[in-house]
């Protein structure tokens, strides 16, 4: 995890104090990119303890398009709690449904994104859009009238499973280079407790090598708390997504937007740069995951199925525990 203590560094020496939504001033980076080879080990933060469960419990969470913070308290994950019920912003807010509640962020989007068309029936084509777009799994659900400046027409639905649409792509396609999905959507955003920061990941195949890699971005990260626990997530999915697509996890490529150390996070992050890291560990998964190299079915169901507990570290040597308070 040296590439980790490098960033951070840079971010003291070239950083520049920022003021933001929370109150707690930044000193942040424009730009940055690490880069793991997971066939080397897992880019697990040595430098203090993980909380590896907490953050596979997370992103169970988002496989699952879990909407609620007692859902991820359930998976074993509590960072949610703050921002389900200590947010300001959030607690005024009228999409807000009930304590725990968290809108529709990450996996909502990831699993459920709410697509719609609309369709004038009276255009040469109409009638044809509108079979394919049910053909496609699309639902009729309205009639709109012609408003001032708006178009008429047929309102269609479907929400679109994002992420099991990059598996079939990788089993069907994989030389596809549109094997992505995201969670920036414009119209939801005021409907979340927090707009997604790691919003796009994109897969990519190496069919003559059987390996799969992952290009994350993340438009604004937390290198204290939030950079450990998302590059947990991004290579732990990449490794299911593999194990349940029969190739071998490699390159995972983490880009950041802003690039930021929070004010109060200092004392802990100049402590971890004068601790030597240990040797990457290695992720295990649970036998009971499919592995489609060896039994040739294709099972996604699994991403539905899968528990915290089908992950761990192998060999995780690691510092002493530090914390730090979570900005909100």
């Amino acid at each position: 995890m040296k590439q980790y203590l490098d960033l951070v560094q840079n971010i003291f020496d070239n950083g520049s104090w920022q003021d933001n939504r929370t109150g707690v001033r930044t000193l942040s980076l424009p730009g940055a990119m690490l880069r793991f080879d997971l066939q080397q080990g897992f880019p697990a933060v040595t430098t203090k303890k993980l909380a590896f469960k907490s953050a596979v419990g997370e992103m169970v969470g988002f496989l699952r398009a879990c909407r609620s913070a007692a859902d991820f308290r359930a998976l074993g994950c509590k960072v949610w709690d703050q921002n389900a019920n200590e947010n300001a912003q959030w607690l005024a807010n009228p999409y807000r449904l009930q304590e725990d509640d968290l809108g529709s962020v990450y996996g909502v989007q990831w699993r459920q994104w709410p697509a719609y068309k609309l369709i004038d029936p009276a255009q040469p084509q109409g009638p044809a859009q509108i079979q394919d777009a049910l053909a496609k799994g699309y639902q009729q659900i309205g009639v709109l009238d012609a408003a001032a400046g708006e178009q008429a027409g047929v309102l269609m639905y479907k929400a679109v499973d994002q992420l099991r649409q990059c598996l079939d792509t990788i089993i069907k396609d994989p030389g596809n280079r549109r094997i992505l999905f995201h969670g920036w959507n414009w119209a939801q955003l005021d409907e979340m407790a927090l707009p997604p920061c790691h919003l796009l990941y994109q897969f990519l195949v190496d069919k003559s090598k059987g390996e799969i890699s992952l290009c994350l971005y993340i438009r604004s990260n937390d290198v204290g708390l939030g950079t450990p626990f998302n590059l947990t997530e991004g290579a732990a999915l990449l490794h299911l997504v593999g194990r349940l697509t029969g190739y071998k996890p490699r390159w995972f490529t983490y880009f950041i937007g802003d690039a930021h150390i929070y004010e109060n996070h200092v004392d802990m992050l100049q402590e971890q740069l004068k601790r030597e890291p240990f040797e990457s560990p290695k992720l295990l998964l649970s036998d009971r995951i499919p592995d489609y190299a060896v039994t040739g079915r294709y099972e996604p169901e699994w991403l539905e199925k899968v528990e915290p507990s089908d992950f761990s570290l192998e060999g995780y040597q690691h510092h002493a525990h530090i914390t730090a308070p979570m900005a909100v």
